[in-house]
């Protein structure tokens, strides 16, 4: 059988890739000094030094090796190694929801950005973010819309309640000058409610004690003679209950 030139070429380029990364372990030569270090080519491939010994070593699929001390051997989610110039990986063994054996991953159903899937030798735990986060897989972890790199989870619905309150966006900060990561908001007609934004996003019902009305300002609870408007709330509002029974 007579090969084109173009073939050949084809094949002797793919020869060289398998060869480069099929004889890395013969070539890799043991520095004096004993530890575990990284291959030069695959990011999950490693040496055991020992008195000039060499043993090839694999991290779990879906791990990487840290290099960053040879005195100890640790594989982690490649998030948290810099593989450099290592790009070269193991071939993946994937299962349901794990494209790789182990790792953080984003969720398979693509419209779930509140969930993550943690694998762990080929098995999906299904995992929640904190409420009003989202994950994401550029980090390897949950984060706030505005501080994701995903654009297919923009868009998520807030949560809203009867009255049809919902949380605001953006921050709010505290009369300390610290942002509030529970920021609280006042009832528009009853001086005695107000609303809780959990996690900023996750809206609830608040209400202060007898006697207490809520301060927009200290966003607490406070006399009703400190704040504006809601002075003779609870004298108004027990007037309010008197008229009702006479009815």
């Amino acid at each position: 059988m007579i090969l084109t030139k173009q073939c050949s070429l084809q094949i002797f380029l793919l020869a060289v890739i398998f060869c480069s990364l099929g004889v890395s372990g013969q070539e890799f030569k043991c520095p004096p000094k004993n530890g575990f270090y990284p291959d030069p080519i695959q990011c999950d491939l490693y040496y055991h030094c020992y008195s000039g010994e060499l043993e090839e070593k694999l991290c779990p699929d879906g791990l990487v090796f840290d290099d960053s001390n040879p005195n100890h051997e640790r594989c982690d989610i490649p998030v948290n190694v810099d593989c450099v110039d290592r790009k070269e990986l193991q071939e993946p063994k994937p299962s349901k929801g794990c494209p790789r054996a182990n790792g953080i991953y984003r969720h398979w159903d693509t419209q779930v950005c509140d969930k993550f899937v943690n694998c762990v030798e080929g098995k999906a735990n299904e995992l929640p973010c904190p409420p009003g986060l989202i994950y994401d897989d550029s980090k390897s972890n949950c984060a706030w819309p505005a501080d994701n790199l995903r654009t297919d989870c923009t868009n998520t619905k807030r949560e809203i309640l009867e009255d049809g309150f919902s949380c605001p966006t953006g921050e709010v900060v505290g009369p300390n000058g610290r942002v509030l990561p529970h920021p609280t908001f006042p009832h528009p007609e009853d001086c005695q409610k107000f609303y809780i934004c959990r996690n900023g996003v996750t809206p609830q019902y608040g209400s202060c004690s007898a006697g207490s009305v809520y301060n927009d300002i200290t966003f607490q609870c406070d006399e009703p003679e400190n704040v504006p408007g809601c002075e003779n709330w609870f004298e108004e509002e027990d007037k309010n209950k008197n008229a009702t029974k006479k009815t």
